[in-house]
């Protein structure tokens, strides 16, 4: 038990450190938004443009790329009796590094915004702070590790990804070669495999 926790602990602690660089990457890819002061509140410069959901996506897409790369991580790295504890960790993880890529996006620019709108005279327009519209972005990351290490031990169960000869034969076993094209029998009890005579 004390293992399986420190396991949980560990991924968890890992993927949400990954929201520190996802966030810095998330506030120089995005465009921020632009705003016009009017008496101390900002407005849209633009009620048509499409930066926000601009913003949106970008943010969905680093999450999806950093769920990929932790599945595929949590299968390489799982061992049987740390699987459970794996995904809790890409769930946990995974939500907590969005929620901090998207905290930390968002604090890029706040500061100077919220002093432009206690002194800007209006109709000055100003650059606002990265945001989310939809806020169910922050879902993506360990919606997509989870289903990515699924898929991968669904193949593994499968025989999809690694060999089903796995070593030498056991006691009484057939042994296979070329990936079971033809087996070769142990020797019938008081002879050899030419029925010679011991």
């Amino acid at each position: 038990m004390r293992r399986q926790v420190w396991v949980w602990g560990a991924a968890t602690g890992v993927l949400a450190l990954l929201g520190l660089p996802a966030g810095l990457l998330w506030s120089r890819l995005a465009e921020r938004p632009e705003y016009v002061v009017v008496r101390g509140r900002a407005y849209p410069a633009d009620s048509e443009s499409e930066v926000l959901i601009s913003a949106d996506g970008k943010l969905a897409l680093i999450c999806v790329v950093l769920g990929l790369l932790a599945g595929a991580v949590a299968y390489w790295r799982a061992g049987r009796a740390g699987e459970v504890p794996l995904v809790l960790g890409l769930c946990t993880g995974g939500l907590l590094g969005s929620l901090l890529a998207w905290w930390l996006g968002h604090r890029f620019g706040l500061d100077g915004f919220e002093h432009a709108l206690a002194t800007a005279a209006d109709g000055t327009r100003v650059l606002g702070p990265l945001d989310l519209g939809a806020t169910a972005v922050v879902t993506l990351q360990p919606l997509v590790s989870v289903i990515v290490f699924g898929m991968l031990e669904a193949l593994d169960a499968a025989g999809r990804l690694r060999p089903a000869y796995h070593g030498g034969p056991g006691a009484g076993e057939p042994q296979q070669v070329g990936r079971g094209e033809f087996d070769l029998q142990p020797a019938p009890p008081g002879g050899d495999v030419d029925r010679r005579e011991v």
